[in-house]
């Protein structure tokens, strides 16, 4: 199972304001405009990246199984507790107390849980096995470089 690696850091640890600066226009991916060079607001991430103050937490992703769904080793995931997980969502869930990020589905009754690689096996819980689903993944944080 690919799972996370930090321990989850709650966001009310390391909210901090700080706000940034937000360009009036979007970034091109092909040409870019000489006419776009205005600022438009200041721009808080925690505004941006966190409904649930109390109920959001931060953990950094291990291994590779989600990154067909644009999660990969390294990032940093926001997770709100506050959200009920509903089947399609990503979730942070503890199989047998072992953490790990997937794809929370329901079909006929049964939770599963989907890596977003072909290389990594769904998890189909059987009789006897534990999951708590700790949150539901909101956003994530990747560096370049």
């Amino acid at each position: 199972m690919s799972g996370l690696l930090s321990r989850p850091v709650p966001a009310t640890d390391t909210l901090s304001v700080m706000p940034l600066l937000l360009m009036s226009s979007e970034v091109r991916a092909g040409f870019p405009s000489p006419a776009d060079d205005y600022a438009e607001a200041a721009l808080d991430l925690n505004e941006l990246m966190i409904q649930h103050k109390e109920a959001t937490f931060f953990c950094r992703v291990k291994g590779r199984s989600m990154e067909g769904a644009g999660i990969f080793e390294g990032d940093l995931l926001v997770i709100d507790r506050a959200i009920r997980p509903r089947s399609g969502c990503i979730v942070v869930a503890a199989v047998d107390g072992e953490l790990t990020v997937k794809r929370f589905l329901q079909r006929n009754g049964q939770v599963l849980l989907e890596a977003a690689s072909p290389k990594f096996a769904t998890i189909t819980l059987n009789e006897g096995q534990e999951l708590q689903v700790w949150g539901v993944v909101t956003g994530s944080v990747r560096r370049f470089g």
